[in-house]
């Protein structure tokens, strides 16, 4: 899943997103109301985990009303350390799906995640992708090219799916980087490559088309077109 934090505690940031990516999920992150309203309006998110009270003129709450207002209809986690029963009420009625209080162990808000991104089972929010016969379920986490079951592991997870999300465009390693390893700066690793011949190598047998191709001085492209 692709999914957004909004928090302006480093530790908790910082927590947070190491478990998001541990388990898999591609995660961009924000440590203001501003930056976080950009990215929630600008890009497509699975789930949205919003902290309550954020610096600025911008809190958690002034967020939600706004992407509700506007149209958005992304499921959003609340956090805070506010854990009154009006308090919960509050969020719940400017538009969150789930309130959580801090602390929190991650373990709880994963499951809370998971569970709102089920909820989407049957809407118009995406959750599986194709490109020509390899599949992708996002919700159950399995990759599979026809019959055949492929197993990966968490990173390349990760790669595959931003891949298959930007199928038949050039992605470029600095965007590699940025999104599947959030990396903003280059590591002077051969990271990216090391990770696309391994995955080429799993989504493509001795007797099935080619896929993922290296373009030349440019980057990488996933397409069933010849």
């Amino acid at each position: 899943m692709k999914i957004l934090l909004v928090e302006d505690n480093e530790r908790v940031r910082r927590f947070v997103l190491k478990g998001l990516q541990e388990a898999g999920h591609i995660a961009d992150h924000a440590d203001n109301g501003r930056d976080g309203m950009f990215l929630a309006a600008s890009e497509r998110y699975d789930v949205i985990i919003m902290d309550r009270m954020l610096p600025g003129n911008v809190d958690g709450l002034a967020i939600i009303e706004a992407l509700r207002t506007s149209g958005n209809r992304t499921p959003i986690l609340i956090l805070s350390a506010l854990s009154d029963v009006d308090e919960r009420i509050r969020g719940l009625k400017s538009g969150g799906d789930d309130y959580l209080t801090k602390p929190f162990a991650f373990g709880e808000l994963l499951a809370r995640v998971d569970v709102l991104a089920r909820r989407l089972q049957g809407s118009n929010t995406q959750t599986t992708l194709e490109v020509g016969d390899l599949h992708m379920d996002l919700l159950s986490r399995k990759a599979t090219r026809g019959a055949r079951a492929i197993q990966l592991q968490p990173q390349e997870f990760k790669l595959l799916e931003y891949l298959m999300r930007h199928a038949g465009q050039v992605v470029t390693r600095t965007m590699l980087l940025e999104n599947v390893w959030d990396y903003h700066f280059d590591p002077q690793t051969n990271v990216v490559d090391v990770h696309i011949s391994k995955l080429r190598q799993k989504i493509e047998s001795d007797s099935e088309r080619p896929l993922l191709r290296t373009v030349r001085n440019a980057g990488y492209m996933l397409s069933a077109d010849e």
